[in-house]
């Protein structure tokens, strides 16, 4: 339990109690940056209030593409079995939202029961009406995958004449509702449809300010050949790179997300590595749950102070009584002359403050006359939070980190490469031999032998001097070299022998083959002589 005191007269009096971050979280908000959101008409510009569910959830993901990319595909793919309502098919068959989530029986909640749910994060989607309730439901089911995590299937983004039919609901929105919510934003593309639609491009650029969040999967990548997969690599790293307007290269996983047979099976091992980096990074989102809910919050923070500048400059400036309308006018034309002047006053960074052509769109339908002051109190309290409550958490959250056993996502198609022969990397690299009977580096060791006995081995040893003069012609730094000469030399002599020798040329081999170096000696590595000693 953390508890601190206030100690200036901005403070509480009494002390801050928290058990968990979550529970912190939930009392800064209603407490400390609530308030100024309300008074601001926050939820009427950016995003609904949060509830205690939003604090509560488990970690969320969120699969975006054209339709058919695979998405549905893919998680089942994660899940290793069917979910309720899901529909596979080239055509855009997914029509709906629908959120996975784990539940004793399986079963369909509908999108208008689903929004009156406390206990579900979604209350707030009742704003869109309707048309976008009756296309969103959740799916039910007991996996052992979604006991870390809920994913949410989207319907498939169209392009050509489809897009510009209306689905009734403002797609873009609801998708920007879930992307300040969820943990991880996975775009999928399918290698055979690189094109970026209308509808897709307005889609990504919603999805500003959470390129943290985001993640490119390239698609059936199994159905073309090596040449062309690089040219459809590069070319949708350009696509990428007109639309997400970030200094840093999106992370692209590449590789065939269902359980059928490799169509073109050259790039396997390729496939295999960046399924296991995806996998990591999605089986990690427990573990960061509560570092994201916090990183949010204060992103949240930051916009509602800037939010609150904005409308209480609007306020200065209109006229008490004639000449409203005109002034509105002039004041909405010149929003972003205002932008500048609050970020030169007030020394706030450009990249805080709210989209300027979208900002004027919205004040368009609002009356200026209601939005209210400056009200330093509260704009002082919501900077209190982020100077000192915020850091106390972090603090609550290293503990509790520190205090759980390591957080991953489990079951499904996570546990089915984890142990046994088809474990990424077994059998290769320092791996190599782990179910021989015979010491794998005997098949080599005849040619060391030959190079050891060149060195002038006394008492059947070679100095670590002449053994140096051998391993650096692998043209390895010496760093590697040193971290083979400790894994080599097992019975910390200083000094080489046959077989020691012949482990510390395997293990160059193994590094100059690309594959990475164990911490430690793996036991069928060991030499048959030095067995005992290590036993």
């Amino acid at each position: 339990m953390f508890s601190w005191l206030g100690t200036d007269d901005k403070r509480r009096k009494d002390p801050e109690v928290f058990q968990t971050v979550s529970e912190g979280l939930k009392k800064l908000y209603k407490t400390k940056l609530l308030p100024l959101e309300d008074y601001y008409k926050f939820h009427e510009f950016h995003s609904p209030a949060l509830e205690d569910a939003d604090f509560d959830n488990k970690p969320m993901v969120l699969l975006v593409g054209q339709y058919s990319t695979g998405k549905t595909t893919f998680i089942r793919y994660l899940l290793e079995q069917d979910f309720p309502g899901m529909r596979i098919g080239p055509e855009p068959t997914t029509d709906s939202f629908i959120a996975v989530m784990q539940g004793d029986v399986e079963g369909i909640i509908p999108g208008n029961a689903l929004v009156v749910d406390p206990k579900k994060p979604f209350r707030k989607l009742n704003a869109f009406g309707n048309a976008f309730l009756n296309r969103f439901v959740c799916a039910q089911l007991p996996n052992p995958v979604l006991e870390s995590i809920s994913v949410i299937d989207t319907p498939g983004i169209l392009s050509g004449e489809k897009q510009r039919i209306s689905r009734g609901y403002d797609f873009a929105a609801v998708l920007e509702w879930f992307a300040e919510r969820v943990d991880r934003i996975i775009l999928l593309f399918d290698a055979h449809k690189l094109d970026i639609s209308d509808e897709f491009s307005d889609v990504i650029k919603a999805l500003k300010n959470h390129e943290d969040k985001m993640r490119v999967v390239l698609n059936k990548a199994d159905q073309i050949e090596t040449q062309q997969l690089m040219r459809v690599y590069g070319a949708l790293m350009w696509s990428l790179g007109k639309i997400v307007n970030t200094p840093e290269v999106i992370r692209v996983y590449i590789g065939s997300f269902w359980s059928h047979p490799l169509l073109i099976p050259d790039n396997r091992k390729l496939f295999e590595a960046e399924e296991q980096d995806l996998f990591r990074d999605i089986q990690s989102l427990p573990r960061n749950a509560a570092l994201r809910k916090l990183n949010d919050l204060i992103k949240r923070a930051r916009l509602a102070k800037v939010h609150a500048y904005i409308i209480s400059s609007l306020k200065k400036e209109m006229p008490s009584v004639f000449g409203k309308d005109n002034k509105k006018k002039e004041l909405v034309n010149n929003l972003g002359e205002i932008y500048s002047r609050i970020e030169r006053e007030h020394q706030i960074s450009p990249g805080d403050f709210p989209n300027l052509r979208k900002m004027q769109d919205q004040l368009q339908g609002q009356d200026f006359s209601k939005f209210q002051p400056l009200k330093s109190k509260l704009l002082e309290t919501v900077e209190d939070m982020l100077a000192n409550d915020i850091a106390q958490l972090m603090v609550l959250v290293r503990q509790e980190e520190s205090q759980r056993p390591m957080q991953m996502v489990k079951g499904g198609a996570f546990e089915g490469t984890l142990h046994g022969p088809f474990g990424h990397g077994y059998g290769e690299g320092a791996g190599e031999g782990i179910d021989d009977a015979e010491w794998v580096v005997a098949r080599d060791k005849p040619m060391y032998d030959e190079i050891f006995y060149t060195l002038s081995p006394v008492d059947g040893k070679i100095t670590g001097a002449n053994a140096k003069r051998e391993m650096v012609r692998s043209k390895l730094p010496n760093t590697v070299l040193g971290k083979i000469w400790k894994l080599a030399d097992i019975d910390k002599d200083g000094m080489l022998d046959d077989e020691e020798f012949a482990l510390a040329n395997h293990l160059i081999k193994v590094k100059l083959e690309g594959h990475e170096l164990p911490n430690e000696l793996p036991s069928h590595l060991l030499p048959p002589s030095k067995r005992k000693l290590t036993e």
